[in-house]
C-alpha cells in the first residue's frame, strides 16, 4: 500500500488593512456635571423636607427647587412612584425610602 501525503496547511489570517482610529482626548475639555436622576432628587428633597410626601408633591417641589424636571413625560409621578417602590422591594432594609402610608414616602432616619 502506498502512503498518503498528509501535509497540513498553515492558515494565516489576512492583515487588517483599515487603519485603527484612536480616540483622542480633548486637552482642555471640561466635564459636564452629571444630571441628577429623579429618584436621587427625591431622596435629597425628602431628606431636606423631613416630612412624608406623595410623588406628585415631590415632582412639583423638585421642579420648583430646580433639582430635576421631567424631560417631557406625561406621568413622571407614576414613574417616580415605581422607582421608589422598586428600590424598597429590591434593597429591603438598605433602601433610602420607607412607605409611611398609602401613597406617601419618607427617607429613613
Amino acid at each position: 500500500m502506498a502512503k498518503k501525503n498528509t501535509t497540513k496547511l498553515k492558515v494565516v489570517a489576512a492583515p487588517d488593512v483599515t487603519p485603527a482610529k484612536k480616540a483622542k482626548a480633548k486637552p482642555n475639555a471640561e466635564a459636564k456635571p452629571k444630571r441628577m436622576s429623579a429618584i436621587d432628587a427625591a431622596a435629597k428633597l425628602l431628606t431636606d423636607a423631613g416630612t412624608p410626601m406623595t410623588t406628585k408633591e415631590m415632582i412639583e417641589a423638585m421642579a420648583a427647587q430646580k433639582l430635576w424636571t421631567s424631560p417631557g413625560g406625561k406621568t413622571p409621578q407614576a414613574t417616580l412612584y415605581s422607582a421608589i417602590a422598586r428600590e424598597i422591594a429590591t434593597k429591603g432594609k438598605e433602601a433610602r425610602f420607607t412607605k409611611t402610608e398609602r401613597g406617601k414616602f419618607a427617607t429613613k432616619a
